[in-house]
């Protein structure tokens, strides 16, 4: 079977879906304002002749008409970053400020972690975790290719992370970009189609729940937890936010994205869901010619006590995380 065809009852036209589905996804680079502005790199882009266009609904992303988004200099000299277009989406969710502490739970090869350092304007301090350590090359080269300076680089299973290395014990946000079945990636990997399995789907979904439910746990109450995948599966998004509300303190907020996307479903496969789900955000490739994509935004609870004593607030915080930035051995950046 293709697994496409258990979400046919989930989206508004299934021929439009099935079609974007089956065509190739554009190429996409994402500008590192750490090293330049997006008009820096269309003026690069311009005299070394590569093809581009602007994506409309975020500045500072091109589609590049060639598909190679590593093959000119201004990537060579981390100007720019191929990233999936959809993929900039946990970061907006986030909104991480200069001076805060963010933990990357699932990081490699770090293209969420060197956006995230960027919206900090590479200030305060960025925890990038991934419990696989070949990956971690990747993501510690990316940050340097980059120059991200404020990234810490950690190899854990972010089911059971520590933050007894850390010099603080709570985070004021954190980015949940989970392992997943990957359906959504289908137009870059049609492979992920062939591989796939429900049994897969039902283990993977454990493991999220662990993650995020650790992810909740060490933020501190009042800040920001982001929980993304790129799969379509209901089982490993929307049940995945229910058992965080049943089991967390935790309450998914409302919040906007520039493009078009569907809400969360409360109901599949016999199983109901809290109805804050629909708070979630469904991407699906035929509405903006992207790849699939879900993403949900989480406020940590708490008594109003202990989120008003809290540092900072969830938008921003005292700063004093600037102090951990300077092992460059530990540099790092993310998925």
């Amino acid at each position: 079977m293709n697994p496409l065809d258990r979400y046919e009852p989930l989206v508004d036209d299934v021929d439009a879906f099935r079609a974007a589905c089956d065509r190739p996804l554009p190429s996409v680079v994402r500008t590192n304002r750490i090293k330049a502005s997006p008009a820096r790199v269309g003026d690069a882009f311009d005299e070394e002749g590569v093809a581009y266009d602007p994506v409309g609904w975020h500045d500072g992303l091109f589609r590049l008409t060639d598909g190679n988004p590593g093959g000119n200099w201004p990537h060579l000299h981390g100007w720019t970053h191929g990233q999936e277009e959809v993929s900039v989406l946990p970061t907006l969710a986030l909104d991480p400020q200069p001076g805060e502490r963010v933990w990357d739970a699932c990081a490699a090869p770090g293209s969420k972690t060197t956006q995230i350092a960027d919206a900090m304007a590479d200030r305060g301090t960025v925890v990038a975790n991934d419990n696989n350590l070949g990956r971690l090359s990747a993501l510690r080269h990316n940050a340097e290719r980059l120059g991200v300076t404020n990234t810490i680089v950690t190899n854990q299973d972010a089911r059971n992370f520590s933050t007894k290395p850390l010099a603080f014990d709570e985070f004021d946000r954190a980015l949940v970009d989970a392992p997943c079945s990957c359906e959504g990636t289908c137009r870059k990997n049609p492979d992920v189609l062939d591989e796939w399995t429900l049994d897969h789907v039902h283990a993977v979904a454990g493991i999220q729940k662990g993650i995020l439910t650790r992810a909740v746990q060490a933020t501190r109450p009042g800040g920001t937890v982001v929980y993304s995948t790129c799969t379509f599966a209901p089982e490993e998004n929307e049940a995945v936010l229910d058992h965080a509300l049943a089991t967390e303190k935790c309450e998914i907020v409302p919040f906007d994205l520039p493009l078009e996307t569907v809400p969360g479903v409360t109901e599949w496969d016999g199983e109901t869901y809290d109805e804050r789900v629909r708070r979630a955000h469904r991407v699906y490739p035929h509405h903006n010619d992207t790849g699939g994509f879900f993403c949900a935004k989480l406020r940590v609870g708490g008594t109003e006590e202990e989120i008003d004593g809290s540092d900072g607030d969830a938008d921003g915080s005292d700063g004093d995380a600037d102090g951990s930035d300077g092992d460059a051995g530990e540099t790092g950046v993310a998925r």
